[in-house]
């Protein structure tokens, strides 16, 4: 009996290739293994006006959490009132799914892991990269009285990675 298989492998082993490959190509597509140890930097310019500079309201320095994250998160104000959050000297490690959020700073779940909770946050989206100065617009709506710290988490491993408790300028 296997021969009988093995010998009908040999034959149609070019209909097995055909399926296999689209096969192999969208698992990788899927899942993007490489992402896990290759470092992209960015380096963004800040968002500044022609007139005048955004002035800048809090800072802080990020503190490693679950991995190693470190650089400073600052919060500016631009002329017209929108505010923005600047990553500067920004590093932590890659992987596939890494979100910047500004979050309460005395939220429980910052402190003990997040587990299955979720964060009581604003997601600012994914990282743009791992490495390099980033910028990130805020809502418009944002009440910095509340969230006074920056979060980088995974929302996929239920993880914090690093915080920044933002504090005045």
């Amino acid at each position: 009996m296997t021969i009988h298989i093995s010998a009908w492998l040999l034959r149609r082993k070019w209909i097995l290739f055909a399926i296999g490959l689209p096969v192999l190509v969208g698992l990788w597509w899927a899942f993007r293994p490489e992402k896990l140890w290759i470092n992209e930097k960015v380096n963004e310019p800040g968002p500044f006006a022609t007139s005048s500079d955004p002035q800048p309201i809090l800072t802080g320095r990020f503190k490693a959490k679950a991995q190693q994250t470190s650089g400073r998160a600052t919060i500016y104000k631009k002329p017209g009132g929108e505010e923005y959050l600047r990553l500067n000297n920004f590093t932590t490690l890659s992987g596939p799914d890494v979100h910047i959020a500004l979050a309460r700073s005395d939220d429980r779940s910052l402190a003990q892991g997040l587990g299955k909770r979720e964060l009581d946050s604003i997601d600012l989206g994914p990282l743009k990269s791992n490495r390099g100065d980033q910028n990130y617009d805020l809502p418009a709506a944002t009440d910095l009285n509340q969230y006074d710290a920056a979060v980088v988490y995974s929302p996929q491993s239920h993880k914090v990675l690093g915080l920044a408790k933002l504090e005045q300028f």
